[in-house]
């Protein structure tokens, strides 16, 4: 009787720890659908997402990345993108909206805009050319551009001038986009 508990013990355990995330760094992996950034967890979900979601976020990024690195707030969109494919929801069910501004502008300049202004080249490049493959549109604020002499022609393509930051949330908002707190 007492194997027999024994081994009770050691299978509900064994079904009981299933679905429970990997602890650390290690559990974090990029993809399903933006490979090479949006790093990830499982986890197990108290009230999963439904597949049938739907999602309209706008993030807001004014902190610039590091010089030669990645904008981890870009990164954070990736990330957004990949957990809720994962977890079931279909990819046309994700829209994102990423409105930058500050010093952040600099890290939408394409590499010959970044030159000139003697910046290294921009590793934010695949992640913004992903992001926009995988429907987001990306704003600048135009009252950045002014400040730190950005022109339309140094944005990297597909980057869209807005009047303001606070202008695209504002559309955004009446386009039903959520502002992610983050």
């Amino acid at each position: 009787m007492k194997l027999f508990n024994t081994f009770v013990a050691v299978l509900f355990l064994i079904l009981a720890t299933q679905n429970i995330a990997l602890a650390g760094a290690d559990a974090f992996t990029p993809g399903p659908q933006i490979k090479n950034f949006g790093e990830n967890a499982k986890v197990n979900q108290s009230k999963p997402v439904s597949k049938d979601a739907k999602f309209k976020v706008a993030f807001d990024v004014g902190k610039p990345a590091e010089p030669g690195k990645l904008n981890r707030n870009f990164n954070s969109l990736a990330r957004f993108i990949n957990m809720h494919i994962a977890a079931g929801v279909k990819p046309e069910n994700i829209e994102l909206a990423l409105v930058v501004h500050g010093k952040a502008g600099l890290d939408l300049l394409h590499n010959r805009a970044r030159k000139a202004k003697e910046l290294t080249e921009n590793p934010n490049l695949p992640l913004l050319k992903a992001l926009m493959n995988n429907n987001t549109q990306v704003f600048l604020c135009g009252q950045t551009a002014a400040y730190y002499d950005i022109k339309n022609e140094d944005l990297y393509d597909g980057v869209q001038m807005s009047l303001s930051a606070m202008t695209a949330h504002a559309l955004l908002q009446q386009n039903g986009y959520t502002v992610n707190p983050f």
